[in-house]
């Protein structure tokens, strides 16, 4: 592992790809502290969740659709939906994108509920 301050990534950055390229983690700090962590992106990474997180964050920020982020997250749609609404994230706040999120369900795929149904 091998850290940076951030004024001087500028300098290094090709330094920080070769090493996540290589399977490298590097550290990036601000003023001594630790800012981010840049790290190789891979399978075992995702694995992990991250692509479920990274998928969160693009949605809401407008970056990604909750289609593009259902793929992403490797999650049926529907189910994204679900999770999405679990976060507290609401399509309702943008009717427009709301109508072509909608019109990508598939009216035929079961959708499973979070918790157990009461009896």
């Amino acid at each position: 592992m091998e850290a940076f301050a951030i004024r001087d990534l500028r300098e290094h950055t090709g330094e920080l790809v070769r090493n996540a390229e290589s399977g490298q983690f590097s550290v990036v700090s601000k003023h001594g502290r630790p800012l981010f962590v840049a790290m190789p992106f891979t399978d075992e990474l995702l694995s992990a969740g991250v692509s479920v997180s990274l998928a969160d964050r693009l949605v809401q920020s407008g970056e990604l659709s909750t289609s593009s982020g259902a793929k992403l997250a490797g999650m049926p749609y529907a189910r994204y939906l679900q999770h999405l609404g679990a976060m507290g994230y609401s399509l309702l706040d943008d009717t427009a994108r709301l109508e072509d999120e909608l019109a990508l369900l598939d009216p035929t795929e079961p959708v499973e509920a979070d918790t157990p149904s009461p009896r």
